[in-house]
């Protein structure tokens, strides 16, 4: 007879759930996206997903690349690297390893496109 073992504490499982955002923070940057709707900036959104990373990302036209990306790192490499903003070309505008603390302390109406 084969001997069974119990697996208590699951890592993939643990894995599994983190492949998103989880309610609070996903909580946190809808209530960013209904001011910025009511103010008239944001028109759009969208979800995008990698082995990385999951993105939150922004569009003031539907028809048009994202201009803003909320971006939750799943594998960063440092502790402060865990929930980044990023422009439309990729670079870091800021990072935090708290998503609401990156959230309360940028002034979203001081970002803007750059052509």
């Amino acid at each position: 007879m084969k001997k069974i073992k119990l697996v208590v504490n699951n890592s993939l499982i643990k894995n599994e759930r983190e492949k998103f955002f989880i309610k609070k923070e996903l909580q946190c940057i809808l209530n960013l996206y209904a001011k910025m709707v009511s103010n008239g900036t944001w028109k759009d959104y969208s979800f995008s997903t990698c082995a990385r990373e999951i993105s939150f990302d922004v569009y003031q036209r539907t028809s048009e690349k994202p201009f803003l990306r909320i971006t939750k790192n799943l594998k960063p490499n440092y502790y402060n690297e865990k929930y980044l903003i990023k422009d439309r070309n990729g670079n870091i505008l800021r990072k935090s390893e708290d998503l609401n603390n990156l959230i309360d302390r940028t002034s979203w109406n001081k970002l803007r496109i750059v052509k």
